[in-house]
């Protein structure tokens, strides 16, 4: 399978709106997804944890696909679905659905989660879903969630994995490893910021972008701060990254994606705030929080 080396730019891993009667409110979601590439976003992410696929039936996760599909076959945009699994045959099954939307063009799949296999087992785990993918892959590395760390050379040679297009990296802060990986990219492999909070750092180490659920609220800033790390405008990238990694903050202050749901029902952009258990609303006091930081971000 050819490497896709388009993954650059920001892309906004969509909330899934939900209508007062808990059904999935398909209508907002197409909004959303034209609002944010309107904004300059390259891509958009479907099914992400922002968008709380664990908490969907298939028939929904179905319906969210279809719509993000449409949208970037009509804007001619990049489709990322997750997808994946924590055992690797249930994973494969997961990624061959995927072949029902010719628009797909990565696949997010998350280092398996739980069972903390070897490092070993990671790569032959990735090594077997590529194989296998009708699209090629994007590991999701997220320790806090899944468990399990991996050092700067697993990192890498998961990078050299033929098929494995880039890395959401989301490891908790930049370390060692961090700017191992990026001091050291196999070629056509491309890095995404997954903290949101650190993506003007993760891009002037080498990031070529991010996967990000605050990028929702200041679309077109985000896309700004990419581009003046891609232009060199060191000045600018820096009092911006500042700027947004505050909103960033504050879009986090309680689990994602509440608080950007809170925020997008306060601008009228999505019918509800509402998430679904085990997760709950965020508070008014979180929501007021992250308004404020964009009418800070707004004086930039």
């Amino acid at each position: 399978m050819a490497q896709d080396t388009t993954l650059h730019g920001i892309h906004v891993p969509l909330v899934t709106p939900f209508t007062r009667a808990g059904g999935i409110a398909a209508e907002a979601l197409e909004a959303l997804a034209h609002e944010v590439l309107d904004e300059g976003a390259t891509g958009i992410v479907a099914l992400g944890t922002t968008g709380e696929a664990a908490a969907l039936d298939e028939a929904e996760r179905d319906l969210v696909t279809d719509v993000c599909a449409r949208v970037c076959r009509e804007r001619g945009a990049v489709l990322t679905v997750g997808a994946g699994a924590t055992g690797t045959r249930a994973a494969e099954a997961s990624l061959a659905r995927l072949a029902r939307w010719p628009k797909v063009g990565a696949a997010l799949v998350t280092v398996p989660s739980f069972v903390r296999p070897a490092a070993a087992g990671v790569l032959a785990h990735f090594t077997r879903l590529a194989e296998v993918s009708p699209v090629p892959l994007i590991v999701y590395h997220i320790p806090y969630r899944t468990g399990q760390p991996l050092e700067g050379e697993a990192l890498r040679r998961l990078g050299e994995i033929p098929g494995v297009a880039g890395m959401k990296y989301a490891g908790g802060g930049i370390d060692a490893d961090t700017v191992a990986l990026l001091g050291a990219l196999p070629e056509s492999f491309t890095v995404l910021a997954g903290d949101d909070v650190y993506l003007s750092p993760m891009l002037a180490l080498g990031a070529t972008g991010g996967i990000l659920a605050s990028a929702h609220l200041a679309t077109a800033r985000f896309a700004e701060l990419a581009a003046a790390w891609r232009a060199g405008d060191v000045v600018r990238a820096r009092a911006l990254g500042h700027a947004l990694a505050a909103l960033s903050a504050a879009a986090f202050r309680e689990p994602n994606p509440t608080v950007v749901k809170g925020v997008l029902h306060a601008q009228g952009r999505i019918p509800t705030p509402d998430v679904r258990l085990p997760l709950l609303p965020a508070s008014r006091a979180s929501v007021e929080a992250a308004l404020g930081g964009l009418d800070g971000l707004a004086r930039l």
